[in-house]
């Protein structure tokens, strides 16, 4: 039976493009109706779009295959905006109000208007989480009908690229959908995964994704601290792959045998010799696996901790740090963060505390929290409601005739971008080649220098010491750096062993001379 009424949420990952379809019950549980999913790793990359056209057409598949499943048109769809970019900073607006003033709602709405005009280059404010107002001495989170002559208002603001939006928001456009809203990815992964203790407590939820690792810090209920680090588990398969082992091996090694954490004792009984292998295609001595690996996860959580530390909540996080993601899944991940962090308190959120129901499973490992986040987080109906229920023959036509526009739009500009690939490709073979000469022309030059210096060695042992001299000047005139510091030692040995010949020939004529001197007078 067809559905009629539904929220739709596509959520724009690195490794997929994932769609969803559900209802919310009167409970809070929701319930699927529909899912999704195509590959995205060859059109997105640390959470943000970088090739349109691919984007447009999984998107349009994603979204082709929740209608065929709900036996509906789909109207428009709540998307999820996250990525490299994205990012808190905070800012204070404050007003003095001359004189004993009661705060209402007007004047604290101004104070937000004027923290979202503050100045940014290239980026864009995404969303607003408040941190608390100074009212006087006092910090409140509602000043709301508290008289005082000076209010401050504190505010963090999460930025990102202005093209994170814009690009998302051309792709729904040339797939012919609507966006129903952008929703801010970590905040519904938060919505999804903490519970409100945890949130009230202090904690920092840690999302270990494909190719970004996205660190959100709360207390007291509110938003403290947000960024996203541009490392993820891809970075462990290609490490990996270093070893000349290709990606999809690479992948299978470290879900068949990754270990975020290595401890002492493991180390001393492993066989030194022990290799791993799957399938038998490939394999790799277990303690180089173990290495990188952990090595990866070590920068990984080094830069979350600072992370955390930024957000000066560190001391403060008495709910600890909570895992999601897929990267949480790597075994001993809990304990490679306590190692670094010195945090006891762990948790690892591979499903939310949303209530899942309906015919369709979802995965429970971490990597379905946002998507579900994403369903939560939306209202209304999307889907698209025929008024007539039939499509006329001349209405057809227009939607054919818009959907070739479309396609040929596509092919344009798939062959635009392969133009200025093959250009990009050419202008790099260029530069290669360029390198390569003034590599050989600098060889070139510190050989015929070596050649001076070799020449003066050998007019020196023969005493030429004028000689030897000039080829010290040739070596010295090709000005290469850092053959100065020989050229200066050459010449000073040089000029050290004519001084001493000078000495030792005129000794030598002087004693010379004394006997000829001593003979003649004997005669």
């Amino acid at each position: 039976m067809a559905a009629t009424e539904f929220i739709a949420a596509i959520e724009l990952g690195s490794t997929e493009i994932t769609g969803i379809a559900g209802k919310k019950n009167a409970d809070g549980s929701i319930q699927v109706l529909a899912y999704a999913a195509e590959h995205s790793s060859d059109c997105i990359k640390k959470g943000a779009i970088y090739n349109l056209d691919k984007t447009t057409q999984s998107l349009t598949s994603v979204i082709k295959e929740l209608e065929k499943q709900l036996q509906a048109s789909i109207k428009k769809v709540y998307v999820g905006v996250g990525g490299q970019s994205v990012r808190s900073i905070r800012n204070t607006v404050s007003k003095q109000l001359g004189e004993e003033t009661k705060i209402s709602q007007a004047l604290v709405d101004s104070l937000m208007q004027s923290n979202k005009e503050v100045p940014l280059i290239d980026q864009e404010i995404l969303a607003v989480e408040v941190q608390e107002y100074k009212v006087g001495n006092s910090l409140l989170t509602e000043p709301v009908g508290v008289s005082t002559n000076f209010i401050e208002g504190r505010y963090l603001n999460i930025i990102g690229r202005h093209t994170l939006k814009s690009n998302i928001k051309q792709c729904f456009r040339l797939a012919g959908y609507e966006i129903a809203d952008y929703l801010l990815s970590p905040l519904v992964t938060a919505n999804a995964v903490l519970n409100e203790n945890e949130i009230r407590s202090g904690c920092a939820l840690v999302d270990l994704g494909a190719d970004t690792t996205t660190v959100s810090v709360y207390k007291n209920k509110i938003l403290r601290h947000l960024a996203v680090i541009p490392l993820g588990s891809s970075n462990i398969t290609k490490d990996i792959c270093s070893q000349q082992i290709e990606e999809e091996d690479a992948e299978q090694l470290k879900l068949h045998y990754g270990k975020a954490c290595i401890e002492a004792a493991d180390s001393e009984e492993e066989d030194v010799d022990q290799e791993y292998t799957v399938e038998g295609k490939y394999s790799i001595r277990a303690s180089v696996l173990d290495d990188i690996i952990e090595a990866r996860v070590t920068e990984i959580i080094d830069n979350v901790w600072n992370q955390i530390k930024l957000s000066t909540y560190n001391d403060k996080l008495m709910a600890g740090i909570i895992l999601t993601g897929g990267g949480s899944n790597l075994p001993d991940i809990e304990k490679a963060f306590r190692r670094t962090t010195k945090i006891d308190k762990i948790r690892i959120a591979r499903s939310g505390q949303i209530a899942v129901s309906g015919g369709i499973a979802l995965r429970e490992d971490g990597t379905q929290n946002t998507l579900v986040g994403l369903l939560a987080a939306g209202k209304d109906n999307c889907c698209k409601v025929d008024p007539h229920k039939q499509i006329n023959m001349f209405d057809q036509q227009e939607e054919d005739k818009k959907k070739e526009e479309l396609l040929q739009e596509q092919i344009r500009k798939a062959e635009e971008e392969n133009k200025r690939r093959a250009d990009e490709a050419r202008q790099k073979l260029l530069l290669q080649q360029k390198e390569q000469q003034e590599k050989e022309r600098a060889q070139k030059r510190l050989d015929e220098c070596n050649k001076y210096l070799s020449e003066a060695a050998r007019l020196k042992k023969e005493k030429s010491y004028k000689e030897a001299l000039e080829q010290v000047d040739l070596a010295r005139a090709m000005r290469i750096s850092e053959k100065m510091a020989e050229i200066d030692q050459m010449e000073e040995s040089i000029k050290a062993d004519k001084k001493e010949n000078k000495w030792f020939s005129r000794f030598r004529e002087k004693m010379l001379r004394e006997i000829w001197d001593d003979d003649s007078t004997k005669k």
